[in-house]
């Protein structure tokens, strides 16, 4: 179970803590304003507001030995008594008519290093009016009707593009791009094939009268033997 265990424990010991959530007091009642991580801002928060609230009763009450009371308990907790002093007898006058919420916290991204997320908690004005104001409302799109669009298209003159009696010319620089570009690769696909075709053919012409040579020196020598 989880019965009193809300604090934020930071990491450290007790006796660390409170006297890490003193500095952090006096800090913020002194400059009005300090610059922290989330998680010391959202553990401060809770205890500055108690120690407001004393501010609070000390002024209200009649009796000076109750107003001591109030400002002792403070500086326990506080651990300064110019702070306390400042607290109690400047501060204390912009919380009068605000009950709770006296604190904000922003948030300001990443610290550098160790990624910590990095806030600032600050007192809120007395006349801040804080989030009561309600947001703006978006100025409504103005919707035409169709029958007006229609309309308008209705009374448009429709502009019809008459067809060109010149046929395009018969000339390669005149022709579009993708004819005189098929030429070209017509050409030069027809010109290895008949290369291809040639070259067998003068072979065996070459053969041919090669062996039209042999034979006819082979003739004459056939004639000689027979008549020797």
């Amino acid at each position: 179970m989880r019965h009193n265990k809300r604090k934020h424990k930071l990491g450290v010991s007790g006796p660390h803590r409170s006297a890490m959530m003193g500095n952090l007091m006096t800090a913020l009642i002194t400059h009005g304003r300090i610059e922290t991580t989330i998680a010391k801002a959202r553990a401060l928060r809770p205890v500055i507001e108690k120690i407001i609230t004393l501010a609070k009763k000390a002024e209200k009450a009649n009796d000076a030995a109750r107003k001591l009371h109030y400002r002792r308990l403070a500086i326990a907790r506080v651990r300064d008594k110019n702070a306390v002093a400042k607290l109690f007898d400047e501060l204390v006058s912009e919380f009068t008519d605000r009950n709770g919420g006296y604190t904000r916290i922003y948030k300001l991204g990443q610290r550098i290093g160790d990624a910590a997320e990095m806030g600032l908690i600050e007192f809120v004005d007395g006349n801040d009016e804080g989030y009561s104001k309600k947001p703006k409302k978006k100025a409504a799109k103005k919707k035409v009707p169709k029958e007006a669009v229609k309309e308008a298209v209705a009374e448009e003159p429709a502009e019809e593009s008459a067809p060109t009696d010149d046929g395009p010319s018969e000339s390669p620089e005149e022709l579009p791009p993708k004819k005189v570009a098929k030429k070209p690769a017509k050409k030069a696909a027809k010109k290895p094939a008949k290369k291809a075709a040639k070259k067998p053919a003068k072979k065996a012409a070459k053969k041919a009268a090669v062996k039209a040579k042999d034979e006819a020196e082979e003739t004459p020598l056939e004639e000689d033997k027979k008549e020797a």
